[in-house]
C-alpha cells in the first residue's frame, strides 16, 4: 500500500457497537466490526457508518485503532426492524455526505453492507467520484424463493439489489453459491465477483475441555448433548431439531439432551421470543420436553463454552446465505452436522469436519445424531478436523487481507488512478439525485 487510504463503511442497520443476538443482529455485525479491526490493523482509516439507533450515542465512536463508528441520524434514534429503514436511506445518505462535508474527509473508496447500504454506496461512488464494493451478507430473490410470504422484505428490494449489482464496481460473494445466485439471478459480470468467505475468531472460539465447560453450563457429564446457538427463528428450523430428538430418543440408550442457546433475553421468555413458545409447545408434544434445555441469549464471550460442552452443533435452517455459527462451533473442535444449503455446504466438509443433510428431514438429521452417539471417537476425530479447517480457511486475519487486496486492485486500476477522475461538485446530497428512491427528500 503506497499510502493510507481512507474507507467509508456503510452498514444502516447492523452496527459493531449492537450487542449480538436479537433478532436483526448477527453475522452482519460480527463481519463489519471484524473486518474493520483488521484493515485498521493493515494501516487503513475505517469510518463505519451506521444508523444512530439510540438517543445516547456520540456521533464520532472510536472503536479502534484506525476504526471509527460514526452514527448517523436517520429517522427516530431508536430501534427499528430492519425491514422498516428501507424509506430511511436517502435521509442516511444525506447524513453520511453531511458529515463528509462538514469534517472535510477524502474517503478513497466506499464498502456497502446489506442491499439497502449497497443503495447508499451506489450514490456515494456517483457524487464523489469514487469506487464502490458491495456484499449483501443476503440475497432478496433467494430469501423470496424460500421464504415466500414470510418474506417481510420492502417490495423495491430485488429491483435495487439488480441496480446496485450493474452500478458498484466489485461485489464480494461469501461462497460459491452466493457467487452463482449474482451471476444466474442477478446477471453479474463473473470477473467484478470476488469469493471472500467470512471467518471467525479463533482466538476467541477455541476447543474447552468439555468436562469443565460442561461444569460452568450446569450440563450432566453423562449425557449426550446435542447443541444449538443461533438466533431463534422459524426459518433457521429448530423444530426439526426436535423432531429429530424424539426420533433418536426411541432408540437411544444413553441420556440425550438439546440444549438451545439463543433468543431476545438472558432467560427464556417466549412472549419476547415467540419461537421458544413454539419449540415448547412441540417438544411437549412430542413427549422430549424433559430433554430440553433453553439457556436464553449469550453473549460471544460465553459461547465457546457452550459449543465446547456439546457432543455435536446441529444447525439445519431450510434457508441460510451463509451461516457463523458452523465456523464457530468447528473452531470449537465440534462436529456440525448442517442442512445441506446455502454457504453451510461451503464450510462443512461432509464426512471431514461433521455431516450434511437434506433440510427439512428429521429422520436423516437423527440418523446422524445417532452415528455419532454410537462413535463418540468418531466425534472427537471430525472435532479435530473442524478446528484445522478453520485455522487454515476461515480466520478474519485472511478476511482482512483479502479484502485489502481486492481494494488495492480496484484503486490502482486505471478508471481510477486517472487525472481526470470525477469529484462531485456538491456533496450536500440535496441536488444530485441521480437514482430512484420512492421516497426521496425534498
Amino acid at each position: 500500500m503506497t499510502r493510507q487510504r481512507r474507507i467509508a463503511f456503510l452498514s444502516e442497520h447492523a452496527s459493531p457497537l449492537a450487542l449480538l443476538g436479537g433478532q436483526d443482529a448477527g453475522g452482519q455485525n460480527v463481519y463489519v466490526d471484524s473486518v474493520a479491526r483488521e484493515l485498521g490493523r493493515l494501516g487503513f482509516q475505517v469510518d463505519v457508518f451506521t444508523r444512530s439507533d439510540r438517543p445516547d450515542l456520540s456521533e464520532i465512536v472510536e472503536l479502534a485503532p484506525g476504526v471509527r463508528v460514526i452514527n448517523i441520524g436517520a429517522g427516530p434514534a431508536s430501534y427499528l426492524p430492519k425491514d422498516d429503514l428501507w424509506p430511511l436511506m436517502p435521509w442516511f445518505r444525506d447524513g453520511i455526505l453531511d458529515f463528509i462535508r462538514r469534517e472535510r474527509i477524502d474517503y478513497d473508496l466506499v464498502h456497502g453492507n446489506f442491499w439497502m447500504s449497497g443503495w447508499v454506496a451506489a450514490e456515494l461512488k456517483r457524487r464523489l467520484g469514487i469506487p464502490a464494493v458491495q456484499i449483501f451478507h443476503a440475497m432478496g430473490q433467494t430469501k423470496q424463493r424460500h421464504q415466500g410470504a414470510a418474506d417481510t422484505s420492502p417490495a423495491e428490494r430485488i429491483d435495487i439489489e439488480r441496480q446496485v449489482v450493474s452500478d458498484v464496481d466489485r461485489l464480494i460473494a461469501q461462497c460459491p453459491s452466493e457467487r452463482d445466485e449474482l451471476i444466474e439471478d442477478y446477471g453479474s459480470d463473473p470477473a467484478k465477483i470476488a469469493v471472500i468467505p467470512s471467518a471467525v475468531n479463533i482466538d476467541l472460539f477455541r476447543p474447552v475441555d468439555k468436562p469443565a465447560a460442561r461444569a460452568k453450563t450446569g450440563l450432566a457429564r453423562d449425557e449426550f448433548v446435542v447443541m444449538y446457538v443461533g438466533r431463534l427463528l422459524p426459518r433457521k428450523d429448530i423444530r426439526n431439531v426436535v423432531r429429530a430428538l424424539a426420533i433418536l430418543q426411541e432408540t437411544a440408550d444413553a441420556p440425550i439432551r438439546l440444549v438451545i442457546v439463543g433468543g431476545e433475553t438472558r432467560e427464556p421468555n417466549s412472549i419476547k421470543t415467540p419461537e421458544i413458545g413454539e419449540l415448547r409447545r412441540l417438544a411437549a408434544e412430542l413427549g422430549v420436553a424433559e430433554r430440553v434445555t433453553f439457556t436464553g441469549k449469550r453473549q460471544q464471550s460465553e459461547l465457546a463454552g457452550y459449543y465446547s460442552a456439546g457432543d455435536v452443533v446441529v444447525t439445519t435452517p431450510w434457508y441460510e446465505p451463509f451461516g457463523l455459527t458452523p465456523l464457530e462451533a468447528m473452531a470449537c473442535g465440534r462436529p456440525v452436522l448442517g442442512s445441506a444449503v446455502g454457504g453451510i455446504t461451503f464450510t462443512v466438509q461432509d464426512g471431514v469436519t461433521g455431516f450434511l443433510v437434506p433440510p427439512r428431514d428429521p429422520e436423516a438429521l437423527a440418523g446422524k445424531l445417532r452415528l455419532l452417539l454410537n462413535e463418540p471417537d468418531l466425534g472427537e476425530r471430525l472435532g479435530r478436523q473442524a478446528r484445522e479447517r478453520v485455522e487454515t480457511a476461515f480466520t478474519w486475519r485472511l478476511v482482512g487481507r483479502r479484502t485489502a487486496d481486492l481494494y488495492e486492485q480496484l484503486l490502482t486500476s486505471e478508471r481510477y488512478t486517472a487525472p481526470d477522475r470525477l469529484v462531485a461538485a456538491d456533496l450536500s446530497g440535496r441536488q444530485l439525485i441521480t437514482a430512484s428512491h420512492p421516497r426521496q427528500r425534498k
